[in-house]
């Protein structure tokens, strides 16, 4: 497995409480800021195809805008009904100049 780090935000982009929406190539990313930790998952509700980009920060989860899922933003777990699957996650690295994610394939 290769890695492969692509600078996704730049410092202060994405604050404490936010979310951004990162397109790369056919990877659809949320990257969300919990308290100064980040976190990245895919966009797209594994119950159906809804942004999650469009939802709420819940604590450490994001909750679908569709039908209220909540995944957790450190493993991608979906916490209670009706999404049964994770989405996948996305190894981050913060460094002073940006917020670099691992496109491991």
């Amino acid at each position: 497995m290769s890695s492969a780090l692509i600078k996704i935000a730049e410092p202060g982009q994405c604050n404490p409480g936010q979310m951004l929406r990162v397109k790369l190539n056919r990877h659809d990313i949320l990257l969300a800021n919990v308290d100064g930790t980040f976190y990245a998952i895919d966009n797209q509700c594994s119950h159906e195809d809804a942004s999650l980009y469009n939802g709420a920060l819940k604590g450490d989860c994001v909750e679908c805008p569709l039908h209220g899922s909540l995944f957790r933003l450190r493993t991608g777990q979906p916490e209670g009904e009706p999404a049964t699957e994770p989405v996948h996650t996305y190894a981050l690295e913060v460094r002073p100049d940006g917020i670099y994610l691992d496109l491991a394939e």
